[in-house]
């Protein structure tokens, strides 16, 4: 076993941030459920000395066991850091002391750092005046639930 497989097992055994964070200032999503890898990030912000600072991170995560190793690792080096310094940060950052990812599991830093910058851009969009400010996204689950309404048309096939 690699060095690499044995840090992303030891993330796994305890991943850290997993599950909702109730009182999220933003929320972000990428992936699709016809795919299969998902990944929603929720960040929390508080002052300090004078700057607004990412003060916890959570995830929640459908997909390979990589992109939840990542997205663990991803969810303590934002502790503290501005928007903008978050904004700044690459997948390969993102991995944290996993180190460099296999080309083959490259995508899984790209999902966090997708489901960051879009956390990023809602808190950009939510202004506090906004009364939609706070309100909590339906949890990563109930994006993979059938929509409800339409039709169903079935073709004979001769």
């Amino acid at each position: 076993m690699s060095l690499f497989e044995t840090k992303v097992r030891e993330a796994l055994a305890n991943p850290l941030n997993q599950g909702e964070l109730e009182d999220a200032d933003a929320v972000g999503t990428v992936g699709s459920p016809e795919c299969g890898d998902m990944l929603r990030m929720w960040l929390k912000f508080t002052e300090k000395d004078g700057k607004r600072v990412i003060d916890r991170a959570s995830f929640q995560a459908f997909g390979c066991q990589t992109a939840i190793a990542v997205a663990s690792m991803a969810t303590e080096l934002l502790r503290g850091k501005t928007a903008d310094e978050a904004k700044h940060l690459t997948a390969q950052d993102l991995t944290g002391n996993l180190g460099p990812l296999p080309p083959m599991k490259i995508h899984c830093g790209q999902l966090v750092e997708g489901a960051l910058r879009n956390a990023l851009d809602q808190d950009a969009v939510a202004a506090p005046t906004d009364p939609k400010a706070g309100t909590m996204a339906p949890t990563l689950a109930s994006s993979l639930q059938p929509k409800t309404g339409g039709t169903l048309r079935i073709v004979p096939i001769d």
